[in-house]
């Protein structure tokens, strides 16, 4: 496996700690130590896991290599021992860590004292996470037990093998006739507890792009306003604004991201079981040089599980020192029964919390409809721009009107007296300017009212 992902030449072992043990280990399991040898025999080493340094398409990282054949790579004593001190050589070396998972989990023949290594993990993967290292796994074939639930579920990115089996329960401990399709790299990354499938050819490309765009150091400074993609002029009404914004013609998420960044890498999923790829894109970028965090809405009402993924990407990029760039693009919230079963309120509420607690810069542009506080959410306080476009409302004009009782033909002339067009936000201090085409020189001062 390290072959796979590192530069030829380039990987170096950890020394591995020292540690005297009784015979046959803690709990004096009889064969105990004759089946270690016997591991050790057949594989060449002298523990479940290798830990060294090594470059990854160019960026330096501490790989930590699960060796299946050592007892089913499973966790002991010794092996948390070797976690540990790789995890102190990234802190005292500013290195991110890979961790590379084939784990069946703790070690049967040290019984609690093997499970009490997955408390170890945890403590120095917080550790690392709070010194702003990043950690990036990857799960192989098979990644369950307290591998899965520590050094691979905690990670912040979540790369996986085709055809994988990840899951807490391994194939022995699942209740009968449990669904095999649900224990797959496939199925974490569809309910949102892994990022992507990533084949084993791409995997050193797909490693070494997450690891430069998330090792770079940060700089506390905002990420540039992106430019307009659509029209130049302004609306003349309210209901003129909401129409451009609602046009199929209009450029959304994806162009603006393809414009502004040379390459992007995403997140998938909230980790808390959902997805969102239709209504919220999230990850990080690389513009002019440094990396940039982004969280995009696409133009649908969005769902719980996407404003939760963008909260985790938020919180990630926080931790990280790497500036935010969000685009605002909804009609507003999911507002359905399902998505008050998956905790809308609270889901939104993670975002506005994300947003208000980041200490990296954030910058907003609204680039299509700004729909109540569905979008506002997402909007950095401060520094919102908009797009000639776009509007940004307290609600749909639509909906506005049959709050206050209004007949149909009403809904124009509501749309007036909102005053969501792009120039009375500005009017209004609600945004700090109009961002016109790049050609036309991108963000631009306040235009007169109008």
């Amino acid at each position: 496996m390290l072959a796979l992902v590192a530069d030829d030449g380039s990987f170096c072992e950890l020394p591995a700690p020292i540690r005297e043990s009784a015979p046959d280990g803690p709990l004096r399991w009889q064969g105990y130590d004759a089946a270690r040898a016997r591991a050790a025999e057949r594989t060449g080493e002298e523990e479940s896991v290798v830990c060294g340094t090594a470059a990854v398409a160019g960026t330096r990282a501490v790989l930590i290599a699960f060796e299946f054949g050592f007892l089913g790579g499973s966790l002991g004593e010794r092996t948390g021992d070797r976690l540990a001190a790789a995890y102190t050589y990234a802190r005292a070396h500013h290195m991110p860590v890979v961790p590379l998972i084939a784990t069946g989990g703790s070690r049967m023949q040290e019984g609690m004292v093997a499970l009490t290594q997955l408390q170890r993990v945890a403590r120095q993967s917080a550790l690392t996470r709070e010194a702003g290292q990043a950690q990036i796994a990857v799960l192989r074939d098979p990644t369950t037990g307290g591998g899965w639930a520590t050094l691979g579920a905690g990670a912040d990115v979540i790369l996986a093998l085709p055809g994988a089996q990840v899951g807490f329960a391994g194939s022995r401990v699942r209740p009968a006739g449990a669904d095999p399709a649900a224990y797959t790299a496939e199925s974490q990354v569809a309910v949102g507890s892994a990022d992507a499938v990533v084949r084993p050819e791409d995997l050193k490309e797909e490693l070494g792009t997450w690891l430069r765009l998330l090792s770079r150091p940060g700089e506390a400074v905002p990420a540039p306003v992106p430019a307009a993609l659509g029209t130049t002029g302004l609306p003349d009404t309210g209901w003129a604004a909401v129409r451009r914004a609602r046009s199929p013609e209009r450029p959304r998420a994806h162009a603006y991201l393809d414009a502004y960044f040379t390459r992007r890498a995403h997140i998938g999923g909230d980790r808390c079981g959902g997805t969102d790829p239709e209504g919220m894109l999230c990850g990080f970028g690389e513009h002019d040089g440094r990396t940039v965090a982004f969280a995009a809405q696409t133009g649908t009402a969005t769902r719980p599980a996407g404003y939760r993924t963008a909260a985790r990407l938020i919180r990630l990029a926080d931790r990280l020192g790497t500036p935010v760039l969000t685009l605002v693009d909804t009609p507003g919230a999911a507002s359905g029964a399902e998505a008050e079963r998956q905790g809308a309120g609270a889901a939104i509420a993670e975002v506005f919390g994300a947003v208000a607690a980041a200490r990296v810069p954030v910058t907003t542009l609204v680039i299509g409809e700004g729909g109540s506080g569905g979008a506002l959410a997402l909007a950095a306080p401060g520094n919102t721009w908009a797009t000639p476009d776009s509007y940004f409302s307290v609600i749909a004009p639509e909906l506005a009107a049959a709050i206050l009782k209004r007949p149909r033909e009403a809904v124009e002339p509501t749309a007036d007296q909102l005053r969501l067009r792009p120039q009375d936000l500005v009017e209004l201090g609600l945004v700090r300017g109009i961002v016109r085409p790049a050609a036309a020189g991108g963000a631009t001062a306040p235009p007169p009212p109008g």
